[in-house]
């Protein structure tokens, strides 16, 4: 298991210990580490999220500058 995998294995990590638990899977004895871990990860996709937010929303701005500095 990564400590910081990027965003879609976060992703899938997260389903699967999602899945775990619904289906009663997990070991009493890992459901808190489980639990830790998927906040982890959840924290870090939205991390990642806004900052790709972010940037996007950057290189519009710049292209919208752009356009009407062609105007």
């Amino acid at each position: 298991m990564k400590d910081k995998p990027g965003y879609k294995e976060a992703l899938e990590e997260i389903e699967l210990i999602v899945e775990e638990i619904e289906n009663e899977t997990i070991d009493v004895d890992l459901l808190t580490e489980k639990v830790k871990r998927a906040t982890f990860l959840i924290k870090l996709c939205k991390e990642k999220l806004k900052t790709t937010d972010t940037a996007v929303k950057k290189v519009l701005r710049e292209f919208d500058k752009e356009d009407k500095e062609a105007d």
